[in-house]
């Protein structure tokens, strides 16, 4: 027997799709070991570090099927993810095997048959250049997290965290909310005209006065815009220059992660958690008629290389789709301008070309398809011509101003002929040089400039990206853990940082100002690549950050003022009678005993929504507390954390069922019922019957599909709309 070893199950499954009987695919599931949870888990020792790895308990029932299987085999094949991640996670797996023997290694930038079997043939050892620069990542991490964390506990806060990448991120967001605050709006003109010539109206903008040219913000007194307004209506105005000239616009690189997940952001509206999970879905096997097989090349690269045999394919499918006028005559290639990429992986590509989104939609879910077709058509796209545009500008001249006009058409469509091209012609009138042209209309617009926008998820990526913070692999785990953590919120697309934030990284600035500086964590991930690529030794990049931060460790024990002041209340614990103290905490402030940790004693409270009752607690015998939530009225022992007893005193509401409308599923009662998010209908019949509605259904049919209606309102309007095809019809 053959021993495949991977890290994930819906990798094994795909694998074991393309292989005989003779070959026993196991996953992993990730980390088989890492550092301990709630130890440091690294011994210092004469400038080495020692990781004190171990097998978690979630892992070791898996551990041992590994042991136990490769004791069966008489090959056994290392083969995570190509990444310095997967290389580590293939090194601690070969390690539990047998620590005295190497295994080969086998890996593909595709999960695809062809892929598998050239793989097998060509193995590899595990490469301890990437293992030791992912060693290293991880134990910095684990250096920061376990003694700058408890740090800022100690001094701002209980609850904090920081990281090496996070505190980075997390310092753009803040930068950028400070320059909001503080930014002062300009207000300016522009004077804006409509020259006519036949029917046709041509809106242009004064781009020149009296030989001056005239920028963005330069018109900022409107006394003087009105002089200027004055003047310019009563001059008359000839065509002074026309310009035409034809423009190539380049298509996009295929995606690589970056990328991949801004544009599922901007165009899908996708977090980057979201986009890499469907992705990694996409990569590692998706069922087809054909059997199970990854439809997209790894997903987490910053390479744009893309391999001879899929650039031609995709050759042959667009010469045979669209002609041979969309063929490029020269193959198009890219490289990434970024120095860290590796250019050993490939861009995310479809594995088959012939696997079509019009194929694929049969077999995905509708948010897999849109993350396939986006993959799909910017893969072939990027192989096909440049589209190209005829851009005129217009200048219209009198003896004080200059307006300009522009207009563009596209003259060829090349790669927009499969992303399509949501840009208007605007052509200009047939014009010519020296002609008069009249002066239709002419007006002055204010305007004031805007702050800077803020980041959004796919904005921020961009910026981590060419600042170098991060890597393919970090940019979705770190803005996650960013609002996990509430130091970021995230409301219509828009990222904001909370008021916490701002405290922290003001001292981090202050105190441990390289753990912020977007420049320092470049480097350092520089130098993490250059020991991956053997130029650097691990021990000494390790060895160089840590003497430096546990200085600044120990100056801040001593010189960071702590903002974790207690006010005496005068009042004395019930649980231990030392003194309750008011305290702040993530969430503000709170009354507390001033013996924590010994005491964890919190009082409950007192607000207008929880008044005390005369019902005793049948758990405890203290007295219950009436309180409020989005569920309603409820009791709460004001023991509480002691004693968690609630009842709730909700008035449960009688179902209401519609009259005279039936199901169009199953011709059962629809039903009115309740959710955190307001009143809906349902069927009577669900679970059986899953009909269900957020508007009121009636009995009113749909000219077009003879579905029933509901009623819905806006603003402006009432209306039915048909509860299958949309199809609206006033009230």
């Amino acid at each position: 027997m053959n021993l495949i070893v991977v890290e994930s199950p819906a990798k094994a499954k795909t694998i074991k799709n393309f292989l005989g009987s003779n070959y026993k695919v196991i996953a992993s599931k990730g980390h088989i070991k890492d550092l301990p949870k709630k130890k440091f888990g690294i011994k210092i020792e004469d400038n080495n570090f020692i990781p004190e790895y171990e097998v978690d308990k979630d892992h070791k029932a898996i551990a041992k099927e590994i042991k136990d299987l490769a004791k069966k085999s008489s090959n056994i094949y290392i083969a995570t993810d190509e990444d310095r991640e997967g290389e580590a996670i293939g090194y601690h797996i070969a390690q539990i095997i047998d620590k005295d023997k190497s295994y080969p290694r086998i890996v593909f930038h595709e999960i695809t048959k062809q892929a598998i079997l050239d793989s097998l043939k060509n193995p590899r050892n595990i490469n301890m250049n990437m293992v030791n620069a992912q060693q290293a990542r991880r134990l910095l991490d684990r250096i920061v997290g376990f003694k700058l964390s408890p740090l800022l506990n100690q001094k701002i806060q209980k609850g904090l965290s920081a990281g090496r990448v996070q505190s980075s991120a997390l310092k753009l967001v803040v930068d950028r909310e400070k320059e909001i605050k503080a930014f002062v709006p300009i207000k300016y003109f522009s004077i804006d005209a409509n020259f006519s010539k036949n029917k046709d109206l041509i809106p242009s903008l004064l781009i020149e006065w009296r030989g001056k040219k005239i920028q963005k913000i330069d018109l900022r007194d409107e006394k003087e815009a009105n002089e200027m307004l004055k003047i310019i209506l009563e001059s008359e105005f000839i065509i002074s220059n026309i310009e035409i000239k034809d423009k190539k616009v380049s298509p996009p690189p295929p995606f690589m992660t970056s990328t991949l997940q801004q544009s599922a952001s901007n165009i899908l509206g996708y977090s980057p958690s979201k986009t890499m999970q469907i992705a990694q879905k996409l990569y590692e096997g998706v069922s087809t008629n054909n059997g199970t097989m990854g439809i997209i090349t790894y997903m987490r690269t910053d390479s744009l290389n893309i391999a001879k045999i899929a650039q031609e394919s995709a050759r042959r499918l667009i010469q045979k789709s669209f002609g041979k006028n969309y063929i490029p005559t020269k193959i198009k290639n890219y490289t990434n301008k970024q120095k860290s990429a590796q250019e050993a992986h490939e861009a995310i590509r479809p594995t088959q070309i012939e696997f079509t989104p019009q194929i694929a939609k049969d077999y995905l879910q509708a948010d897999e398809l849109k993350i396939y077709t986006l993959i799909y058509n910017r893969f072939l796209a990027s192989q096909s011509t440049d589209a190209i545009f005829q851009s005129q500008n217009v200048f219209f001249k009198s003896k004080d101003a200059i307006f300009k006009a522009s207009g563009s058409k596209l003259v060829f469509d090349g790669f927009y002929k499969i992303t399509g091209n949501d840009d208007k012609d605007k052509i200009l009138p047939n014009l010519e040089i020296n002609e008069s042209i009249k002066l239709k209309e002419c007006k002055i617009s204010p305007h004031q400039t805007e702050p800077p926008a803020r980041f959004s998820e796919a904005s921020l990526v961009k910026m981590l990206e060419s600042l170098g913070i991060g890597r393919p692999s970090t940019y979705a785990p770190t803005i996650s853990l960013l609002s996990k953590r509430e130091y970021i919120k995230i409301e219509k697309k828009q990222i904001f940082a909370t008021e916490i934030s701002f405290t922290m990284i003001d001292i981090l600035q202050k105190h441990f100002l390289e753990i912020v500086d977007s420049s320092f964590t470049a480097k350092l991930e520089e130098k993490l690549d250059d020991i991956a690529d053997s130029k650097i030794d691990w021990q000494s990049v390790l060895w160089e950050f840590y003497q430096g931060f546990i200085k600044q460790i120990q100056d801040g024990k001593e010189n960071i003022t702590s903002l974790k002041t207690t006010k005496p209340t005068g009042e004395l614990c019930p649980e231990c009678s030392s003194e309750l103290v008011i305290r702040k905490s993530r969430f503000g402030e709170f009354v507390g005993c001033s013996g924590y940790p010994k005491c964890k004693y919190i009082k409950q409270d007192e607000k207008e929504d929880e008044k005390a009752s005369k019902e005793i607690c049948d758990k405890c015998g203290k007295v219950m507390i009436k309180k409020f939530s989005k569920n309603g009225e409820f009791m709460a022992c004001s023991g509480y954390p002691k004693c968690k007893n609630t009842k709730s005193l909700a008035i449960k509401k009688e179902k209401k069922i519609l009259q005279d409308i039936k199901c169009p599923e199953c011709n059962g009662d629809i039903i009115e019922k309740y959710s955190r998010r307001g009143v809906f209908f349902g069927c009577g019949n669900y679970p059986k019957c899953k009909f269900i509605s957020p508007n009121e259904p009636t009995n009113k049919k749909c000219q077009k599909c003879n579905y029933i209606m509901a009623k819905k309102e806006t603003k402006t309007k009432k209306y039915f709309e048909c509860l299958k095809c949309k199809y609206k019809e006033d009230l």
